[in-house]
């Protein structure tokens, strides 16, 4: 025979402050099963151009049996001390990018010195010089690209003895910048404050313990 069992819920405000505490851990453990990641990516992209970048890109298939490309970004984290990103794609001289990263990321020094030492080295090979980035192992930090610098000189010179070091320097500074910049996302999205109001916005509801109800 069945039988009808009342249960109260709550919403999150109503809990205890040890519950609420389990009503975010139930979120942060379900709660980013999507691309969280997507508008610190856009923003990348938006930065590489700026400075040179032409990512590689990958096939992803989609839901409705089409498809589309994806640039070739990668990161784990932000927990072991092999976590990262890195990324890969060609880079070659891009005319006022120190200027134009100061127009488009006025505050951040750490993009204003990639690109002053972009400019830099690329003067000293009179804008010749250009740079492949591969991903390698399975790893996803700044150490697992593997970059080869050429120069390409119509009269086959030689590139000055720093280019290969300063470039290579460069690309795996802009992979640690992107993934600062995503851990502090991410330890944004997690934070009390921020799961609240996911919490609250999606109108969820609890037992008096801070299980998720239904």
């Amino acid at each position: 025979m069945p039988e009808v069992i009342e249960i109260t819920v709550y919403r999150l405000a109503e809990l205890s402050d040890e519950a609420k505490d389990k009503a975010r851990a139930w979120y942060r453990e379900g709660g980013f099963d999507y691309d969280w990641y997507d508008a610190v990516y856009e923003d990348f992209q938006q930065i590489a151009e700026i400075l040179g970048i032409d990512f590689k890109t990958r096939t992803v298939r989609l839901m409705g049996g089409g498809s589309r490309q994806e640039p070739r970004i990668f990161f784990s984290g932000f927990w072991s001390q092999g976590d990262g990103a890195c990324f890969e794609g060609y880079y070659s001289y891009r005319k006022n990018a120190s200027a134009a990263i100061r127009a488009y990321a006025p505050q951040d020094i750490t993009l204003h010195g990639i690109a002053d030492a972009l400019q830099s080295v690329q003067r000293r090979n009179f804008y010749q010089l250009r740079a492949e980035a591969t991903h390698r192992g399975r790893y996803h930090h700044e150490y697992c690209m593997a970059i080869s610098v050429d120069r390409d000189s119509p009269t086959y010179q030689d590139m000055t003895a720093d280019a290969e070091d300063v470039i290579t320097e460069a690309l795996r500074d802009l992979a640690r910048w992107l993934y600062r910049q995503l851990e502090r996302e991410y330890e944004y999205l997690t934070s009390d404050e921020a799961v609240d109001e996911s919490i609250i916005a999606n109108n969820y509801t609890f037992t008096g313990s801070g299980r998720r109800f239904g």
